[in-house]
């Protein structure tokens, strides 16, 4: 017989069973894993599975939401049942061999009349009650990106300013200092109305109402190469009614460059309010950082080669392309296979694995992951302009590109007459340009052409420049 419950003070969940003691227990989840403790044996044994864990050399902190499978070697788990229980860190629930992780929240709030309750809370609050900033990176899936810059660069010019952090669960890291407010609970709709500003990069949603006093900074994250919002192919008027309703929920949008700001002002319909052109807050780590730091964080010893396969969504799927084996990778060019899905595959896809393979699709910072890479292997992804600050070669694996430029997406210019690097429709070839000793005198006077235009302002100094335009104009105060 084999039994699961849950300890609430060390936050553990405990499957117990008789006879001999399992050779091994995990957790497996989607983008985490953890061991069990297994005591006893002979008559009883015990596994005690952790319900936090730490990644990339961080804090432990509770699991990232999602189903979890329960494997117990050599032992029978399709009677197990826990009824869901909210700890501190997370809400879990047992059936079978399955645990279901979720965030800390109050199950009835979750329900139509909770959510209610707490939106009615939100509408009648007045707003812009504190002089805080409420961040929000990629719907809180990741505390990142050019918010988590401008967080710590306002944290240096006005450390008392409240801090709020939107995540969708409490496996998501926020910054020293800052509040985590998890999404759809009390205090993140609290928290969203009584703060002063909002920076965010993407859109806002849960029925957002703009309060008195309250001022939003849309950051945008990446200059596009693809066609967005209004300028996508194909006409639908619910769409466009999206898309100019969202722009003009904005005070303030974001450029990395003048490019981008021609683009983003019309896509947007974001006419008659201000485009701050000032580099991206989040590439100035790739001016200041330290990769070496990074890379020890990662497992990657010294003198590793590194290619980073960064390879953006799609339209028409859920899960990340699969145009690369890694392991295969790895193991043609004897390097370090990084693998970055986009922050929209991070529900749906789990980790890969293999030698020589590291999945950092959940990996908190893409601009560390750039500065430790020594190569960028992409398609159509926004990382190819930021990636570029660092002058280190890149790669566009395109082999679906006259559908995604055709049917898809279409693009802005044409990329394989400017792109600072191959554009290849295999693996073979991939492997084939990286090992090409001409590369560099290939693509250097389109990539010197390419930084002029698009990373003229990337020089480290960013989100400085930013937070004083935020203390400037009197969004919240030191």
């Amino acid at each position: 017989m084999t039994t699961a419950r849950i300890d609430e003070a060390a936050e553990t969940l405990i499957i117990a069973g008789e006879g001999q003691r399992p050779a091994s227990a995990e957790l497996i989840g989607p983008r985490a894993r953890v061991d069990a403790r297994i005591t006893g044996g002979g008559k009883t044994w015990k596994a005690t599975f952790p319900l936090r864990a730490s990644r990339w050399g961080g804090a432990e902190l509770p699991l990232p939401t999602g189903d979890y499978e329960i494997a117990v070697a050599d032992a029978e788990l399709d009677d197990l049942s826990v009824a869901p229980q909210v700890l501190t860190g997370v809400r879990v629930a047992v059936r079978g061999s399955v645990a279901r992780i979720a965030a800390p929240v109050d199950p009835a709030y979750e329900t139509a009349e909770g959510q209610s309750t707490l939106e009615g809370r939100y509408v009648a609050h007045p707003g812009a009650t504190e002089n805080a900033v409420f961040f929000e990176s990629f719907y809180g899936r990741t505390v990142g990106c050019n918010p988590q810059a401008i967080d710590r660069a306002l944290a240096a010019q006005a450390p008392d300013v409240v801090r709020y952090w939107s995540v969708v669960d409490l496996s998501v890291a926020v910054p020293e200092g800052a509040v985590a407010v998890v999404e759809g609970s009390p205090e993140w709709w609290r928290a969203r109305a009584a703060s002063r500003l909002l920076v965010v990069n993407d859109w806002l949603r849960r029925r957002f109402a703009r309060k008195p006093g309250q001022r939003v900074l849309q950051t945008w994250h990446g200059t596009p190469l693809k066609r967005l919002a209004l300028h996508r192919p194909g006409f639908d008027p619910r769409r466009m009614a999206a898309v100019v309703k969202e722009s003009r929920r904005w005070d303030v949008l974001l450029a990395q460059n003048t490019y981008s700001e021609r683009i983003l002002r019309k896509a947007y319909a974001f006419f008659g309010r201000p485009i701050w052109v000032e580099g991206y807050p989040r590439n100035d780590a790739l001016v200041t950082g330290d990769a070496a730091s990074i890379r020890a964080a990662l497992g990657i010893e010294q003198g590793e080669r590194v290619l980073l396969y960064a390879p953006t969504w799609r339209d028409d799927r859920t899960e990340m392309v699969d145009f690369v084996d890694p392991e295969e990778l790895a193991r043609q060019t004897d390097a370090v296979v990084l693998v970055r899905g986009h922050s929209r595959t991070i529900d749906t896809g789990r980790d890969r694995a293999g030698a020589r393979v590291i999945d950092v699709t959940g990996y908190p910072e893409t601009s560390q992951l750039l500065l430790a890479a020594d190569a960028l292997i992409t398609d159509y992804s926004s990382v190819m302009f930021d990636f570029s600050v660092t002058g280190k070669p890149m790669y566009f694996l395109v082999p679906d590109l006259d559908h995604y430029r055709g049917q898809l997406r279409g693009f802005y210019f044409d990329l394989a007459s400017r792109a600072p690097g191959p554009l290849v429709g295999s693996q073979k070839e991939l492997v084939d340009a990286l090992a090409d000793p001409e590369h560099e005198k290939t693509f250097g006077a389109r990539y010197m052409a390419w930084r002029a235009q698009f990373n003229s302002r990337d020089d480290g100094h960013a989100a400085e420049r930013v937070v004083a335009r935020i203390l400037d104009q009197g969004y919240v105060t030191r």
